[in-house]
This record gives structure tokens, C-alpha cells and sequence, in this order.
């Protein structure tokens, strides 16, 4: 079995055992799985009683690895979250006791009912995988996944997360309703009892990581980069926009689209895996300008114009790179070291390339 139809297979098990709980939503499950095989966390952003920590608690059952929830609230402190250190007098020394963050996934539900100082004590976490208490730095489990559900809507009594921490989510996932006959089964299935409890780990901690190598391999066509690039630029030098897309935006989303086409598969990335993820990838980590707020233009439907404006490569083989410059930067060599002729769009000598066991033969 290849490296990407493992991440397949492995995506299908854990879909289809997320499914026995939540219903209708295999394509949001798909990009928490992006996020995972990424090494990224998730924002989970949507109206109360969509169903975001049922989902988060539901793929946390299923990856077999150690799982805690915290409930943020505003008396929340720092230490409620890395850990304490106790003094023990039998010892006579200070001793770490663990917090909740100590775990392969984390639940950080209604983070933003947290103060700043407190919201501020998941940053190294995020980040470093790692957490300091009294100057003692702790590494935190492999996989750490952190899922943090937010509620858009009652704002009262909430601390808005800032920019920095935003833009340390790889991912914001948005639910949505249900359609009407999705609702149905939800009230079927949930009739007698809640069928969380009857899910049990279908992965394991050593699947994960392997997953995580074979989507870094998974390759993206430089021409494929510069759209990418493209689009990335385009929300720094958006009039719509206040503040654009940083560097670990445009990494984050590069990644995600490698673990994406794996999970689909596929060891190349397409156009299409670039314009699917966008938004969920880049909308959080945009601001908006006082002209776009004045109009109640959403920071996504400035992607989508950014989208529609910066033209689309086509290209009928993503999976083969150009040809490779000569040492004398003369031109392409073929896979034998053999000189090509030259051409002013690098895919074309790509296309004329000899095969490395073969004579030269023109592309038809």
C-alpha cells in the first residue's frame, strides 16, 4: 500500500466512525483531519447547538489518544490550564502537577469566554508544543490536536481572541445547519440515547505520526506554489482588507493542502484543493477595513472576489515537476544528464523530456 492510499484508508476509518454521531458533515470531519495530519489546530466557530463539542468529542474518541476538555470561563486562570507547582513536605521540593493542557487533545470550549492572560497561556502550547511553569519547560504529548469551539453570536461576556492567537489556528471550521432530512436522523439517532458513548479508538498514536510523514511528501507543482502565492499576496494588497495573510498563514496553507489531497488519495495537489481550502484556511487570520465593515462585506466573500481575480493555472499533469536547469545554467537536462532544447515556458520542455530508460520522444 502507497503512503497516500494509507492516509486514505486512514481517513475513511476515522470518517466512518465519526459518522455514527454526527450527521451530514463529512466534508468539515475531512478538514479537521487536514488540520490533524497537519500538526495544526482548529477553531470550531458557529451559532450554539450546531453541534461543535459533539464533533470535537466525537473525533477525539475515535483517535485513540489521551483526551481532555477545559471549560473556559472568565475566572479561568493560567495555572487551571499548564499546571502548578505543589510544594510537597515529605520531599521538601516543589513538584509539577500537571494541567489539563497535558494531553494529546485538548477540548477549549468557549475559549473565548477567557480572559486575555489566560488565553494568552495556550499560545506556547499552540505554538511550541510545549509548556513553561517556574521556568521548566515540559514537552506536551504526541499528537498534541488542539480544538477550540467559539460561539460568534453572544458576544456578551467574551474577550475576542487577538490577531496573534488567531493566526496560530491552521484551520476555522464553520458547521452550518443541517439540511431538513440530516435533522431527522439527528432526532432518530439521538431518540433512545447518545451514541458518543458506543465509540470506541480505531487509530493509533503510530498512524498518525506516519500519516503526518506522507502528507509533508505530497507534491505541489511549482506553478502550483506561485498560485498559491498569488492568492496569498493578493489579500496583502486587497483595498478591502486591513491586514492580509502573514507567512505562517501561506505555510499552514500549503500544508493543508498536501494533507488534503492525501486524505482524497492523491500524492499531488490540484487547483482545486487550493481554492477548497482557502477560506477555512485564511478567512480567520484576515481583517477586514472600515470601508468593507461599513458595508457588512464579509472577509469571505473578499476571498471569493480574490479568487475569481487571480487567474487559474492549467496544467493537464500536476504530478511531474519541470525540468530540472543545467549545471552551466544553459538549459534543461533530461534524466540521463542529456542537454534539451530550451523553451521560454519550462512545462513544454517538460513535455519532450526523454524518459531516463528511453530515446527522446515528443509530446503529442
Amino acid at each position: 500500500m502507497s503512503e497516500t492510499s494509507f492516509v486514505k484508508e486512514l481517513a475513511e476509518r476515522l470518517l466512518e466512525n465519526v459518522s455514527q454521531v454526527i450527521v451530514g458533515k463529512d466534508e468539515t470531519v475531512e478538514q479537521l483531519l487536514a488540520a490533524l495530519f497537519s500538526e495544526g489546530h482548529v477553531l470550531l466557530d458557529d451559532v450554539p447547538g450546531i453541534g461543535k463539542t459533539t464533533l470535537a468529542k466525537t473525533l477525539a474518541a475515535s483517535l485513540g489518544v489521551s483526551f481532555q476538555r477545559i471549560q473556559f470561563t472568565p475566572d479561568l486562570l493560567p495555572s487551571d490550564i499548564v499546571g502548578v507547582s505543589v510544594y510537597n513536605r515529605k520531599t521538601d521540593d516543589f513538584e509539577y502537577r500537571p494541567g489539563p493542557i497535558m494531553a494529546g487533545i485538548v477540548l477549549a470550549d468557549e475559549i473565548n469566554r477567557a480572559g486575555p492572560r489566560t488565553q494568552s497561556a495556550m499560545l506556547e502550547a499552540m505554538e511550541e508544543r510545549q509548556v513553561t511553569v517556574d521556568g521548566v519547560s515540559r514537552a506536551l504529548p504526541y499528537p498534541f490536536f488542539l480544538m477550540a469551539t467559539q460561539n460568534p453570536v453572544e458576544l456578551a461576556g467574551t474577550f475576542p481572541l487577538p490577531e496573534a492567537q488567531m493566526d496560530r489556528f491552521l484551520i476555522q471550521v464553520q458547521m452550518g445547519y443541517p439540511q431538513r432530512e440530516e435533522e431527522r436522523e439527528i432526532l432518530h439517532r439521538f431518540r433512545t440515547d447518545n451514541p458518543l458513548a458506543r465509540v470506541r479508538p480505531v487509530v493509533d498514536t503510530e498512524e498518525i505520526r506516519r500519516a503526518v510523514g506522507a502528507c509533508r511528501s505530497v507534491f505541489i507543482h511549482p506553478v502550483l506554489e506561485d498560485y498559491l502565492l498569488d492568492v496569498v499576496e493578493a489579500t496583502r494588497t486587497n483595498s478591502a482588507l486591513d491586514l492580509g495573510v502573514s507567512p505562517r498563514g501561506s505555510l499552514a496553507l500549503y500544508r493543508t493542502v498536501q494533507a488534503y489531497a492525501a486524505i482524497r488519495g492523491r500524492s499531488f495537489v490540484t487547483p482545486d484543493d487550493i481554492q477548497k481550502l482557502t477560506a477555512p484556511v485564511l478567512r480567520h487570520r484576515l481583517i477586514p477595513g472600515p470601508d468593507t465593515r461599513l458595508h457588512g462585506t464579509s472577509v469571505a466573500s473578499v476571498l471569493d472576489e480574490i479568487l475569481e481575480n487571480v487567474p487559474v493555472p492549467v496544467e493537464e499533469n500536476w504530478q511531474e515537476a519541470p525540468a530540472q536547469a543545467g549545471a552551466d545554467g544553459q538549459g534543461p537536462i533530461d534524466a540521463g544528464g542529456e542537454q534539451l532544447p530550451e523553451f521560454s515556458n519550462p512545462l513544454q520542455a517538460a513535455a519532450v523530456a526523454p524518459a531516463a530508460d528511453g530515446p527522446a520522444t515528443e509530446s503529442s
